[in-house]
């Protein structure tokens, strides 16, 4: 039986909960054995944290962990709230109304080219407030799953950086 480490490609599946306004927990995202989470263990770019939870665990094994807010995606920041003039999200002169919906997810680059999700938080008539904090800043997450499959990674998924083939990238 292969354990998880450091190049072996995961699969497995979670339920994840946060705390809601009442304190108790709510169901944000789930992997199923239909569509499990598969990843380059050591590279998948998810915390270290959930990472070192899962290290050394067994396919069929069971996981229940949880971290907190500065173990996953940081604190919430206030400096990731930011007003954007309204023109820069004009495509050919026009605005996209459907686009530019509260709670809609866009992606967008900063000045040096970086690619990041913004999130619509308020449309106004001269700028738009964009929340740039990851959707899981600030939040306690709790995990709860199974280890479906441990297995070698080829030496291109390890120069590559992620998983090829099913569940993974397809170039």
């Amino acid at each position: 039986m292969t354990a998880i480490s450091k190049n072996k490609v995961v699969s497995l599946t979670y339920e994840l909960k946060v705390l809601n306004d009442d304190g108790e927990q709510t169901l944000v995202e789930t992997a199923d054995a239909d569509h499990p989470m598969t990843f380059l263990f050591g590279m998948s770019g998810l915390p270290d944290k959930f990472e070192e939870n899962l290290d050394g665990k067994n396919e069929g094994e069971s996981f229940s962990f949880a971290l907190e807010a500065e173990e996953g995606y940081g604190d919430y920041d206030n400096n990731a709230l930011v007003n954007i003039p309204k023109n820069v999200f004009e495509i050919d002169g026009k605005i996209d109304d459907e686009m530019l919906q509260e709670g809609n997810y866009i992606p967008m680059s900063d000045n040096e080219g970086n690619q990041m999700q913004g999130r619509v938080v308020d449309v106004g008539d001269q700028e738009v407030t964009m929340d740039f904090n990851h959707p899981l800043a600030g939040q306690k997450m709790f995990f709860e799953g199974k280890v479906l499959q441990v297995r070698e990674a080829s030496a291109e998924e390890i120069a590559h950086g992620h998983v090829h083939g099913e569940g993974g990238h397809h170039h």
